[in-house]
């Protein structure tokens, strides 16, 4: 093994909570944590409480560790050399391109990681890098704003606009937005910033606007997207009939937008006329694309669109097994933030899943629970980092990416998948109805039995 005789006794019982510590040590040390805070900071500056330590509250919070970050400052292993009002001011001030800054770069260096260990799913389209491109409201919080104590309208903390990979499983970019109540559509501009020649987009029609789609293809990248039916096109060929899909018939056809000096841009539009109509009532699904039918043809882009759904499960994991959305955090910057923790931590996740991928196969990792990965982790660490200090870590923050795939592949082996299956539940009964005799409002267990014994 790799390494030390410090972490024999861990990789023996929980490699899975080493590789989680592991991995945060190669992709955010404490040292590159306070770097990128001084970095893209702009108000907030760093006087006594480092941003490392916050991450480190936020992280065994997110995990399950504890319930609160009051709880964490309490029970927290380091000295923390401000008090617990101090550590919620600071929550209250970090600014949301802070915590999207720790989001990227936690990808940007586990993406070759994961390339390394060969724990990317097959691609969904050779020659392109996917992105899912979603939105998602952050819960209501608690009414502890003192203007939302009489109002019973749910106070919103914010919103994010998630650029996910699926291919690494690994969230690559997020728009923080502190108005939770702003159009996702405001935020587009910043989204094309972060798309390069290549990119196919994924998105739901939230995202179908003339400008976005045009600078899409302004950049040299490819779009798979509902259409909204806000956007005015105009028919440039006929409805092409294809045959069926897996869950409707299929249609095509050649359509064009114009661009601002009313040039026209020609598009593909797939209808897929449903067998039952989605949830919403719909009874047929339009997607826009500008991919090449050589490269994709339209039972290809319907696919791709209704693999979108994948990201749906990433929110569902932050939400469950990962403690993501604080409603304690009432503050928009706190709330995004401990998001954001969520996300990083959700990425972590990603490249542990990769190297599970690796060694047990697919099928192993497909029936993963998160929740207990998640449990075991938040578990095992406390324990962990008192029986091993911080210098002994500090060796994954200078490993190459081969070096840590290396370490993350010997762990892996290690791991027991059978610990970590989901145990779906099985269907629920329907509710027996039942009879009410309000003379009789209360019945003896006991006597009812001694009534079964008699009986048999």
């Amino acid at each position: 093994m790799i390494l030390g005789q410090v972490f024999e006794k861990f990789v023996e019982k929980s490699p899975i909570s080493v590789m989680a510590r592991a991995s945060l040590e190669y992709a955010l040390s404490h040292s590159v944590l306070d770097s990128l805070f001084d970095d893209n900071a702009e108000s907030q500056y760093t006087r006594t409480l480092l941003f490392s330590t916050v991450v480190d509250l936020m992280g065994v919070v997110v995990t399950g560790s504890f319930t609160s970050i009051y709880t964490a400052f309490q029970k927290s292993d380091v000295d923390i050399p401000v008090s617990v009002t101090s550590v919620y001011n600071k929550l209250q001030g970090i600014e949301p391109d802070v915590s999207a800054e720790l989001v990227s770069h936690s990808a940007a260096r586990l993406a070759p990681v994961q390339q390394q260990l060969g724990g990317t799913r097959k691609p969904w389209l050779l020659g392109y890098r996917v992105r899912i491109l979603d939105g998602n409201h952050l819960a209501a919080t608690e009414h502890r704003l003192k203007e939302t104590r009489l109002d019973a309208a749910g106070p919103l903390p914010g919103q994010a606009l998630v650029l996910y990979e699926p291919e690494m499983e690994l969230v690559t970019d997020v728009l923080l937005v502190e108005d939770g109540h702003a159009q996702e559509r405001a935020s587009l501009d910043d989204v094309l910033q972060r798309l390069r020649a290549k990119d196919l987009l994924i998105a739901d029609r939230n995202f179908c606007v003339r400008a976005f789609l045009l600078g899409i293809a302004a950049k040299g990248g490819f779009f798979v997207i509902r259409e909204h039916a806000g956007l005015n096109w105009e028919a440039a060929g006929k409805l092409r009939r294809l045959g069926r899909t897996e869950n409707g018939r299929i249609r095509e056809q050649r359509i064009c937008i114009h661009d601002d000096n009313g040039a026209p841009v020609y598009l593909r539009r797939v209808l897929v006329e449903l067998d039952e109509p989605t949830e919403d009532g719909d009874p047929q699904i339009a997607v826009l694309s500008n991919l090449a039918e050589k490269d994709a043809d339209a039972r290809t882009v319907a696919k791709l669109y209704r693999r979108r759904w994948t990201i749906e499960g990433a929110f569902l994991e932050l939400a469950t097994a990962l403690g993501a959305e604080i409603n304690t955090l009432c503050y928009p910057k706190a709330a995004l933030f401990g998001f954001a923790v969520g996300l990083m931590v959700y990425n972590l996740m990603g490249l542990i899943k990769g190297a599970l991928r690796g060694v047990h196969g697919q099928k192993k990792v497909e029936q993963l629970s998160a929740y207990y990965v998640a449990e075991e982790i938040g578990g095992v660490s406390r324990g962990m980092m008192i029986a091993i200090p911080d210098e002994h870590w500090r060796v994954f923050a200078t490993m190459t990416p081969a070096q840590f795939a290396t370490v993350m592949h010997e762990l892996a082996l290690k791991v027991n998948m059978e610990k970590f299956q989901k145990h779906p539940r099985s269907t629920k009964k329907k509710p027996v109805k039942r009879t009410y005799d309000p003379e009789h409002p209360h019945v003896s267990s006991a006597r009812i039995l001694d009534q079964r014994k008699v009986k048999n």
